[in-house]
C-alpha cells in the first residue's frame, strides 16, 4: 500500500505541511556554515522541539532534518563518513513526535540536491549520485520515514537520479518539488510544465514546487503546474515566507503568518493537495496556514 497516497485520500487531498528547519535551527544558535544534519545527533533537543512545534502547529506532515544529508553535502564539514548515522538520527528523531502526535502524522524522508552539476555539463557521473542517494534513502529507511520528499531541485537528471537511487533500495512513496526561482524556470531552465511531464514519467504522482521567491511566485507556478497536472497527480506547494532581506547582519522573510494564510488560501483554491512552506517560515506560520483553512 501507498502509505501517502492513502493518507491524502483519507483527508480528502488537503494535508498541512510543516515549514522551514534551516530558519529554526538557525534562531536556536546554529551558525552560518555550520552543519545542520550534525545536529541530529550533538543537539536532538532541540529537533524534537521544532518537529513538536510544527506538530502542534497543525502539520500533517514533517520533514527530517536531512535536507543535506547526501555524502557530497557532508562533506563540505568533514562528515561524508557519517551519511548513515545522520540520516538514521534524523529520521528517528521525527518518527519520535509523529508517533506521540495527539493527530496522524507521516514523517517525509527529506532529499535535497547534492550541489553537483551532472555529466555532461559538469564532470560529476550519475551514477555516483545515484548511489549517494541511495545510500541516504537506505538510512533513512532504516530510521522509519513514511515517504520521501525529493525538494528544491532545478535539474531533471538530479531528480531522476534521486528517484532511481530511491527505488534501488526501497519501494516507499516518492514525492517531488522543484525550484522555480529564475524568471519561473529553474536555475537549469526547467519550465512548469515540462517539470510535470518529466516527474510524472519517472512514476511519480505527489509533484510541485517549494522555496523560490515567495507567494506571488508560486502562485504563478502552481498555476501552470495545474494547468497540465495528469489525472491522479496530487500537488504540493511549499513557499518561502515572502522575500529575504538583510537587516542588522541577519536574512529576515517578509511574508507575516498573515500573508502565509492569504497564500495557503490561494493554494487550496488552484488545486493544492499539500500546503506547507519554506525557508523563512516558522510554527506561527503554519498555525495560521491551519487556522485560515479550517483544518
Amino acid at each position: 500500500m501507498d502509505r501517502l497516497l492513502d493518507f491524502l485520500a483519507r483527508h480528502r487531498s488537503l494535508v498541512i505541511g510543516d515549514g522551514a528547519m534551516g530558519t529554526m535551527l538557525h534562531a536556536a544558535g546554529l551558525e552560518g556554515g555550520g552543519s545542520p544534519e550534525a545536529w541530529n545527533l550533538e543537539r536532538p533537543d532541540v529537533l524534537l522541539g521544532i518537529h513538536r512545534a510544527y506538530v502542534e502547529a497543525g502539520s500533517q506532515i514533517i520533514t527530517t532534518n536531512t535536507f543535506g544529508g547526501t555524502r557530497f553535502r557532508l562533506a563540505l564539514h568533514g562528515n561524508e563518513n557519517r551519511v548513515r548515522d545522520l540520516n538514521v538520527a534524523g529520521a528517528r528523531l521525527a518518527r519520535q513526535v509523529a508517533d506521540a502526535a495527539d493527530h496522524e502524522v507521516l514523517v517525509a524522508g527529506d532529499i535535497g540536491p547534492t550541489g553537483e552539476i551532472l555529466f555532461p555539463l559538469g564532470t560529476t557521473q550519475p551514477d555516483d549520485v545515484r548511489a549517494a542517494f541511495a545510500e541516504q534513502a537506505g538510512a533513512l529507511v532504516e530510521g522509519g520515514v513514511d515517504f520521501f520528499l525529493i525538494e528544491t531541485m532545478s535539474a531533471l537528471e538530479e531528480v531522476q537520479a534521486a528517484v532511481e537511487g530511491i527505488r534501488s533500495v526501497t519501494d516507499l512513496p516518492i514525492a517531488a518539488t522543484m525550484t522555480f526561482d529564475t524568471h519561473f524556470r529553474t536555475m537549469m531552465g526547467v519550465k512548469p510544465g515540462q517539470a510535470m511531464k518529466a516527474l510524472h514519467e519517472l512514476g511519480l504522482t505527489v509533484i510541485g514546487a517549494n522555496c523560490g521567491n515567495g507567494p506571488a511566485e508560486i502562485e504563478r507556478i502552481v498555476t501552470d503546474l495545474a494547468a497540465v497536472k495528469p489525472e491522479g497527480v496530487y500537488l504540493v506547494a511549499q513557499s518561502n515566507a515572502g522575500l529575504p532581506k538583510w537587516e542588522e547582519k541577519q536574512i529576515h522573510y517578509d511574508g507575516t503568518p498573515e500573508v502565509m494564510a492569504e497564500y495557503a488560501l490561494k493554494m487550496r483554491d488552484l488545486g493544492v493537495n499539500v500546503i506547507g512552506a519554506c525557508c523563512g517560515s516558522t510554527p506561527e506560520h503554519i498555525r495560521a496556514m491551519r487556522d485560515a483553512l479550517g483544518a
